[in-house]
This record gives C-alpha cells, sequence and structure tokens, in this order.
C-alpha cells in the first residue's frame, strides 16, 4: 500500500524537490530562532514588520479591549457578518475610492474565488504566465477559456488580444503588480491602454505590493495613478499588514456577483473578528507611519538590483541552491530554496525577502557568501 506514492516521494528527494516542515523554535518581527540559532530572517513575507512583533501585539490587545471574539462561527452570509467586517471594507473602499470591498480568507480564497466565477461560459481571461498559482486554479476552475501570455511582454499581450478578443464576450486582463518570485514589476500603465483599446476588464493582484508601494500603501496601482482604470484589485492581509485574510476592491456590481457566485466566499466560515479588527487597526493607524521606512528599504533593494522588495538570486540548479540556503544558515541567515514547480525548471533560486528594519548593512556577509557561491558555480 502506498507504493506509488512512495517512489513519488523518493524520486522528489533525489532531485532535491522534497519538501519538509521546519520546527522554529520562535519568531519576532526581524529574526527566526531555529536548530539553536538566531538568524536574520529573508525569507518571510513580513516587510513591514508587524507580524511576531510584541509591542504591536500588546498594543493592539490594549485598544480591542476583549471586545473581539476569536471565531466567527459561519460564513458571512450566514451569521459570520458583524460590524467591524463592514468598517474594515468601508475603510479600503474610502481609500482605494471604489464602490465596495470584499474581504476574503487568504489571497488564494480571493485569487480561485474572482477567476473562477467571473469567466463564465463564452468569456475569455488572458493571463500573465508567472502568475500565481490561485490565480491559474481559478483559471481551471472556470467555465471560460483562458490564455497565457509570455511575462510582462506587452507586445504578445496585444498579439493575443487582436487574433482572440473578438471571439469572446467579456474578457478579462488578469496579472500581479509585483510578482513574488522575481520581484519585478508588470507594466500596468500599457496594460491599462490595452483593456481600453480592446474593451477588457482588468483585473491586479497587488499582494505585494499592498503596503509597500504608494504614499498610502495602496499599492503599485497608486503610486502610477491608475487605480481608477482597474475594474477589481486584490490585496492581502498576511503580508504587509501582518494579519491574514485578503479583500478585492472594485465597482458595485463585480463585488456583488461575487458575493453570489465566488464559492470560496460563499462556503468559508469567515475569519475571526478579531483578526478583522486587527488589520483595521494596522492599515488606519500603522501605515501612514511607515512611509519613509518603506521608502528606504525599497531605496536597499533597488541597490541590490531590484524593482521592489523581493529580491531573487537564481542559481539554476536545485542541489546546489539547498547548498547555498545551507551556507547562510551556518552565517546567520535563514533563506529557502525555491524550486520547481514554483519557478520554471533550470531555475531554482533564492528569494531574498527585504523588511523595513533590516540594515543595508546587515546583507554585506549576505552578499559576499552569494557571490562567492556563484563564483564557484561558474568555474565548474
Amino acid at each position: 500500500m502506498y507504493d506509488d506514492y512512495k517512489k513519488l516521494l523518493e524520486d522528489l528527494k533525489s532531485h532535491s524537490h522534497f519538501r519538509s516542515l521546519k520546527d522554529f523554535e520562535s519568531k519576532d518581527e526581524k529574526y527566526i530562532y531555529y536548530k539553536g540559532k538566531k538568524l536574520l530572517n529573508l525569507s518571510s513575507n513580513n516587510y513591514l514588520n508587524f507580524a511576531d512583533n510584541k509591542k504591536i501585539t500588546e498594543e493592539f490587545l490594549e485598544y480591542a479591549n476583549g471586545e473581539y471574539s476569536f471565531g466567527s462561527a459561519s460564513s458571512r452570509l450566514l451569521t459570520g457578518t458583524l460590524p467591524v467586517y463592514d468598517e474594515l471594507e468601508n475603510l479600503l473602499s474610502n481609500l482605494y475610492n471604489k464602490d465596495v470591498t470584499l474581504l476574503f480568507n487568504s489571497g488564494y480564497h480571493a485569487n480561485v474565488g474572482i477567476s473562477s466565477a467571473l469567466n463564465q461560459k463564452g468569456d475569455v481571461i488572458f493571463s500573465d504566465k508567472l502568475n500565481h498559482a490561485s490565480i491559474i486554479d481559478g483559471m481551471r476552475l472556470s467555465e471560460g477559456k483562458f490564455f497565457r501570455f509570455p511575462h510582462n511582454d506587452m507586445e504578445a499581450l496585444e498579439k493575443l488580444l487582436i487574433r482572440e478578443r473578438e471571439n469572446y464576450k467579456n474578457a478579462f486582463i488578469i496579472t500581479e503588480s509585483v510578482f513574488s518570485m522575481d520581484g519585478d514589476i508588470e507594466n500596468l500603465e500599457k496594460i491599462v491602454e490595452l483593456k481600453k483599446k480592446y474593451n477588457c476588464y482588468m483585473i491586479i493582484d497587488e499582494a505585494h505590493a499592498f503596503g509597500v508601494f504608494g504614499e498610502k500603501g495602496l499599492g503599485v496601482a497608486e503610486s502610477l495613478g491608475i487605480i481608477d482604470d482597474i475594474d477589481l484589485i486584490v490585496g492581502t492581509f498576511g503580508k504587509s499588514v501582518g494579519s491574514m485574510g485578503a479583500f478585492a476592491v472594485g465597482s458595485r456590481i463585480l463585488i456583488d456577483f461575487l458575493i453570489n457566485k465566488a464559492r470560496s466566499f460563499i462556503f468559508s466560515t469567515a475569519l475571526p473578528p478579531i483578526n478583522i479588527a486587527f488589520s483595521k487597526w494596522i492599515i488606519e493607524n500603522k501605515f501612514p507611519k511607515t512611509i519613509e521606512k518603506r521608502k528606504r528599504m525599497l531605496s536597499i533593494a533597488k541597490k541590490m538590483g531590484s524593482q521592489s522588495q523581493i529580491i531573487p538570486v537564481v542559481i539554476g540548479d536545485n542541489k546546489d541552491t539547498v547548498d547555498l540556503c545551507d551556507i547562510l544558515f551556518h552565517n546567520g541567515y535563514f533563506t529557502l530554496p525555491i524550486r520547481p514547480p514554483t519557478v520554471p525548471v533550470g531555475t531554482s533560486r533564492i528569494r531574498l525577502s527585504l523588511t523595513c528594519d533590516i540594515e543595508e548593512n546587515e546583507l554585506s556577509l549576505l552578499m559576499e557568501k552569494i557571490n562567492e557561491s556563484l563564483l564557484v558555480k561558474q568555474a565548474k
């Protein structure tokens, strides 16, 4: 029994693909404690250092004063909506100057629900080839057609639109703004141009940009001044906010449709009220105080060759990548190997994820060790 699964697992191990859960001793907002070592954490999405932050937690709990429960016990469409949910949704709608907002339990729930619900029979999605798995899964679950264009290739996207747009009723262009494995930014201004030219809806996932880009921390769309041109913006609370959950903000028609058709929303128990309250409190009270820290973090990233706080170091081979992570571990850095299917075969990498309290000088030894490893690889 289980022989087929055992063989598949052994194959993963032989190709340095096998993954396992790690038993961390503890974490704080900047470091992770693992195997008896204190390590600078460069593998989290805790960009503003609000997660695992004792001071922030204590301050919030004092503010909450026992008002919010730790469980909702129901979906939003049953008894899972309380005033704090409406307050967070209204806050986001006002920040984005959009009609209405809908909360989801995670970014995965949001993207799966949106793509699968909106893309009806006779409709089509044009999706960046490197979009997150949650967007891909949603497209696969939909009744409509979808095409994937080469990453950030606007010429290829337009050729697809010329060839296919007239064959479908509703068309959606879906992309991330900041890509989680490459750290680069999509040409959103060109997509706005194409969506208008070919009569498409535009949906962007700002998961890794929300809280980092823009004066208010609303994302790349805010920094480019194109929020009004985008039909649906998705963001998450599990990264910069240091909380849990996600949201979609847009027109009332689209949000009402999702309330009625997005299965990941309809059939999920709502997030706990205390979690919703924490997300609202962070966005309202802490985001405005992070502007200078965010700018400094992005400045450091730019010096390291990235457009965002995510810095990919592509190694190529799985084993070489795993070995480099081990070297960095022994030098005080916690990094993780990113391997297929998360990234294309032959592009295994370390994904350095900066947070706003990391100092530039803390990264000097890290880059020294990475460069040594790359030189050794080139000499082979």
